[in-house]
């Protein structure tokens, strides 16, 4: 198997035990140190790992043992530390979105191909058994040519369970660029790359109140929109149409339903790995649930991370750079589209990442 790939942790917030719970004992990788802009935050995480080093954030991207930087830092934060990274030599495998503006995505990409460094980026929940049974009922033809989809997120908003939610509201932030990459990476998985959009948005609160941890009742003001909704033109012709919202309490739309000539297929939640695939065909008699045919079984996040490092340099990342561009080029043109009232054009496209074979958990775990 050969020595274990080194993995360089860069911030320590609510998502990163999510991600060390999966690569933590991993017998093909080891997390080798890990960094935070609060010194006692990585102490206390390194002494919960086995050989991790707690280290300034420069000292871990300076580090030779570090072969990929792991970058959950905030979204405003994003492409300074991957640049960091990518210029130290580092692979990187970052949160999503990928950056705030597309400009900033483009150049992580562009000096990490300069730099002959790869770049992954969350999420990954669309290699689970959920997102990748249903593109294999797409490509198997059981709904006939795909014609359109549908695509729903409602929410609340995250101050009511996040005790530090004030990044979800500042530039970088709000439903399309938090939860958008989710439905958006999916929808790429099953219709392939987009054209062109058209987008609306709203922001009718000025200010949320936050409804957890030691800041409760606080309240912090909203910079970006709230609500945004859209219509998506695939390379493919079949159009989807996207809301996402921290303005509603919830919902009963499907997360994604795609439609096509001779049949439905509900897709389940993109935020999650698993669930029910249901599929409705044309003259049938109604619902049926699909077996799980393709994806990773009981996957959990830093799977992405585990597929790139398997791939080698014969296979990208199937949670890669290339695709949390084009999926950043859609929010951003989306939001556009919102802003100035017209159909935008995108300037990228990607390759459908290649689909995952049915796998189970012992084998992506290395167990």
């Amino acid at each position: 198997m050969g020595d274990p790939h080194r993995i360089g942790v860069v911030g320590l917030g609510v998502i990163s035990r999510a991600y060390l719970d999966t690569l933590v004992g991993h017998p093909e990788l080891r997390v080798v140190a890990v960094a935070d802009l609060d010194a006692d935050r990585s102490t206390a995480a390194a002494a919960t790992l086995a050989d991790a080093a707690a280290l300034s954030v420069a000292d871990l991207l300076d580090h030779p043992d570090v072969q990929t930087v792991l970058n959950l830092t905030i979204p405003a934060a994003h492409v300074e530390i991957s640049l960091a990274a990518i210029k130290a030599g580092k692979h990187v495998y970052v949160e999503k979105p990928l950056a705030v503006s597309l400009p900033d995505g483009r150049a992580v990409i562009e000096r990490a191909t300069s730099a002959g460094v790869r770049v992954g980026c969350a999420p990954d929940t669309v290699l689970g058994t959920g997102t990748q049974t249903a593109r294999a009922a797409i490509d198997g033809g059981l709904i006939g040519r795909p014609l359109a989809a549908s695509a729903v997120m409602v929410t609340p908003g995250h101050e009511r369970w996040h005790p530090h939610p004030d990044f979800y509201y500042a530039p970088g932030g709000g439903p399309l660029l938090d939860m958008g990459p989710y439905y958006l990476s999916a929808l790429i998985h099953l219709l392939g790359p987009v054209r062109a959009v058209t987008g609306t948005a709203s922001r009718l609160r000025p200010e949320r109140v936050i409804g957890n941890g030691p800041r409760l009742g606080q309240r912090i003001p909203v910079q970006v929109d709230t609500h945004v909704t859209g219509v998506l033109e695939h390379t493919s012709g079949a159009l989807s149409t996207i809301t996402t919202s921290f303005d509603g309490v919830t919902t009963t739309a499907a997360p994604i339903e795609v439609h096509g000539e001779s049949g439905t297929l509900a897709v389940p939640d993109p935020n999650y790995f698993d669930g029910e695939v249901r599929l409705c065909p044309l003259g049938g008699d109604g619902w049926r649930v699909l077996a799980p045919t393709a994806g990773y079984r009981d996957g959990s996040r830093g799977l992405g991370l585990i597929d790139a490092v398997r791939a080698g340099p014969g296979r990208p990342p199937r949670a890669g750079g290339d695709l949390a561009l084009h999926v950043l080029d859609t929010m951003t043109s989306l939001l556009r589209s919102a802003a100035e009232g017209r159909r935008i054009a995108l300037t990228t496209t990607v390759r459908r990442p290649g689909p995952v074979p049915l796998t189970p958990a012992g084998d992506w775990r290395g167990r």
